[in-house]
């Protein structure tokens, strides 16, 4: 007995020295202030932690016990505004001390407090252990929160939109409308916390959740935090068993997910509508280098299906945790009903393509003709809409006509509209067959390339509709009506024409960090421009992933069917080079295996392979049919809900833009040619 203590006594001596080395601690310079808060068991160690962001270790800034009840009062001082804190606790035992994963202490709790000054309380349980696993998934690793800004910083107050750390209670917005009761979200997040709250007692249940939370060919997880962690990267994975688990385990957070309920991925995702109310027929999206989400819009915004609409004027920006940003939306630039078409450049402009999306029986014919250019601040350079007179349509109704934007460069039905690292701005002009070129962002140098710019024996190009550049500058185009993919060199000269590989009825385009590109095949949604439609032959339905190389060879394993992908629409490539896709059907989110297959999962390393669940990709109620796909600096994954999975055709658009919670490796934004990391 006596040799036992010994040991024990010897063990926690080692471990405390061991955290002495590992962890900083800040200097003794300011005044020491309280934190005062509560877990949910006396004696568990509770830590106060500041990440500096771009350093290798956080610096501790004070440490407690629980007392009875789980109340503690912890003595901090205070760290530099922009750090990121956050409250560890851990169950005593062993050598483990608060915040780091020792054996024997796997009952571990966090709460993101942000950046910032420490609010005076905080509440550690599994919710908030939950809600920070998930939305800093991509910025925890080895019981440490590392990683830069603008991702960490957003990633933390992200946070704050599923659980609230002073108090340990659901957010606000994950309670109410457009989530709450109206999708799958809030009852995860209940059943989430449930299975992290078998841990409370060190058994056989505990054991079982951190072998089958755990990372996919890896050793379980040390503690529970980790296990959130685990879950959130890997959402596909052990789905049954754990689902299982969690029905079983005490209902410690209601609500939770029914019995019987059957889930295909553990993915937390989120809606997002803004205050005021303007999203109607978000198309696509572009980040910027804070990470806030810009977005055009097809239609004004109406709640009433039967009324028609006419085109959006609006431009708006949102937080990157999912608010409207002070100031937006921005109406003016000559904003006109905008589908696929955004990007920002190297100067931080931001620029939409001026499509003219309009509900049936508008009485107002939109400018299909222009682009709109806007300052980072939202200040429009380019001409504002103004009434130009009427015309009439084959009905023989009277519309009302307008013009605004950059009426430059033959621009007609725009579609993608992207910038390249040479700052040239390249337009896919749907209606005419043409692709514009603005130089240096200056409308006054636009150049058109017309369709016989593209063509030769054998090879014809219509509707063009995607584009994305390359870390060199070139720009891939895709044409949807003809199953093919055009590559241009810097100043427009054709490099490459491509076919074959299942290229059928293209959308999406995105290139990865090798220069390899990724192109959506719809299989059959036609692109809605103007111009007559050129049939094709191959399949009606799915949809697939064609892959194209660095050389423009095809790759052999193309057309790629698997992920869930039905009706491919929006691509992108996150900072590992793997392929994330939105579906114009089936209310879901594929993920395949990039070109880098060592980046993948375990079992799923090859090119390709499908890493969302094959059958049903990561599916969300919350979604209606997406076009837009882009990855931020924190790792999360948002989604448009551009159209009403049933849309009635006076107003068809969707109102949500949708994030998939910590699920993707971060990228640098805002991307220009290849993705790289932060």
């Amino acid at each position: 007995m006596l040799a036992r203590r010994a040991r024990a006594v010897a063990m926690l001596a080692a471990g405390l020295a061991l955290i002495a080395v590992l962890v900083p601690s800040v200097a003794p310079a300011a005044k020491q202030r309280m934190l005062r808060g509560s877990v949910p068991t006396a004696g568990m160690n509770v830590a106060l932690f500041a990440a500096q962001p771009g350093g290798s270790q956080p610096a501790v800034l004070g440490r407690t016990r629980s007392r009875r009840g789980g109340a503690f009062a912890l003595r901090y001082r205070p760290a530099a505004r922009r750090t990121v804190k956050y409250v560890l606790a851990t169950r005593p035992g062993g050598g483990a001390e608060a915040g780091f994963p020792v054996p024997g202490s796997s009952y571990r709790l966090g709460a993101a407090l942000g950046a910032g000054p420490v609010p005076p309380r905080a509440t550690l349980n599994e919710r908030t252990t939950v809600a920070m696993g998930y939305a800093m998934a991509q910025f925890i690793g080895g019981g440490r929160v590392t990683g830069k800004n603008p991702g960490l910083r957003n990633a933390a107050a992200m946070t704050r939109n599923l659980a609230i750390a002073r108090s340990g209670r659901l957010s606000p917005v994950l309670r109410t409308f457009p989530n709450g009761n109206s999708t799958t979200t809030l009852r995860t997040v209940g059943s989430l916390a449930n299975l992290l709250g078998v841990c409370r007692a060190q058994g056989r249940r505990c054991a079982n959740l951190l072998r089958l939370a755990s990372v996919p060919g890896a050793a379980p997880s040390g503690d529970t935090l980790a296990a959130a962690v685990a879950l959130a990267r890997y959402p596909w994975h052990n789905t049954g068993a754990l689902l299982g688990l969690a029905q079983r385990a005490r209902n410690l957070f209601p609500p939770s997910l029914p019995a019987r309920r059957k889930l295909d991925a553990w993915t937390l995702a989120l809606r997002f509508e803004g205050s005021p109310r303007a999203l109607n027929g978000p198309g696509a999206f572009a980040i910027d280098r804070r990470g806030s989400i810009w977005v055009g819009n097809n239609y004004v915004y109406s709640r009433d299906r039967s009324k028609p609409v006419c085109f959006g004027r609006e431009l708006i920006r949102f937080t990157p945790t999912g608010r409207t940003y002070p100031g937006s939306p921005y109406r003016s630039g000559g904003a006109s009903g905008v589908g696929y078409g955004i990007g920002i450049d190297k100067r931080d402009h931001v620029w939409i393509g001026n499509f003219g999306f309009a509900g049936k029986g508008c009485d107002e014919e939109p400018p299909h003709n222009s682009v709109s250019e806007y300052e980072a601040d939202g200040t429009a350079l380019s001409p504002d809409l103004r009434r130009t007179g009427t015309t009439e349509n084959e009905a023989g109704e009277v519309l009302k006509t307008y013009k605004g934007g950059w009426e430059v460069g033959d621009i007609f039905w725009p579609q993608s509209t992207v910038a390249d690292v040479h700052n040239s701005i390249w337009v896919a002009n749907c209606g005419n067959e043409s692709v514009t070129r603005i130089p240096d962002g200056d409308p006054r140098r636009a150049i058109n390339y017309p369709r016989d710019h593209f063509r030769r024996p054998g090879f014809d190009f219509y509707r063009p509709f995607g584009i994305a550049t390359d870390a060199a500058g070139n720009a891939y185009v895709g044409g949807n009506g003809s199953a093919n993919v055009v590559k241009l060199g810097r100043y427009g000269e054709v490099l490459d024409r491509i076919q074959g590989g299942g290229l059928h009825r293209p959308m999406g385009l995105a290139t990865d960090s090798r220069g390899n590109v990724w192109v959506s095949n719809s299989t059959w949604v036609v692109a809605p421009c103007e111009g007559r439609f050129h049939p094709e032959r191959g399949p009606r339905k799915g949809g697939s992933m064609t892959l194209i190389g660095s050389d423009g060879s095809v790759s052999k394993a193309s057309p790629y069917r698997t992920g869930g992908i039905k009706n491919a629409w929006g691509v992108a490539i996150d900072g590992k080079d793997n392929v994330w896709v939105g579906n114009f059907g089936g209310r879901r989110l594929s993920a395949l295996c990039g070109t880098r297959p060592r980046n993948c999962p375990a079992g799923k390393r090859q090119v390709g392979a499908s890493i969302s669940p094959p059958g049903s990709g990561y599916g969300f109620n919350g979604l209606t049919r997406t076009t837009g796909v882009s990855i931020d600096p924190s790792g999360n994954v948002w989604a448009t809900n551009n159209w009403k999975n049933g849309p009635i055709q006076t107003n068809p658009g969707g109102y949500q833009i949708v994030a998939y919670l910590g699920v993707a490796a971060p990228v640098k934004t805002p991307l220009i040619g290849a993705p790289e990391q932060p």
